[in-house]
C-alpha cells in the first residue's frame, strides 16, 4: 500500500533532520493514511479507500457518492 490518499491525493514529503551540531540526514513525514471500507449505494457494493485522516471527515460531510465522484474526477480507478 502506497502512502497516499485517493481523495486529496497528499503523499509523503521529504526534508532534513537537523542535528544539534547541525548535521543533516534525509527524513520522510507520512501522512496519516487509513484504509475504510464504504457502502456505495448507486453500484450496490462495498468500495475500499485508502484515505488521509482528513479525507475521511470530508467523506463524512460530503457523502460517499460526491466523495467517489470526485476521486474518479483525479482519474484513479476504484
Amino acid at each position: 500500500m502506497s502512502a497516499h490518499c485517493q481523495l486529496t491525493g497528499v503523499k509523503p514529503v521529504f526534508g532534513n533532520n537537523v542535528s544539534h551540531s547541525h548535521r543533516r540526514t534525509r527524513r520522510r513525514w507520512n501522512p496519516n493514511i487509513q484504509q475504510r471500507r464504504y457502502w456505495l449505494p448507486s453500484e450496490d457494493r462495498f468500495v475500499r479507500l485508502t484515505l488521509s485522516a482528513r479525507a475521511i471527515k470530508t467523506v463524512d460531510k460530503i457523502g460517499v457518492e460526491a466523495a467517489v465522484a470526485r476521486i474518479r474526477a483525479r482519474g484513479e480507478k476504484i
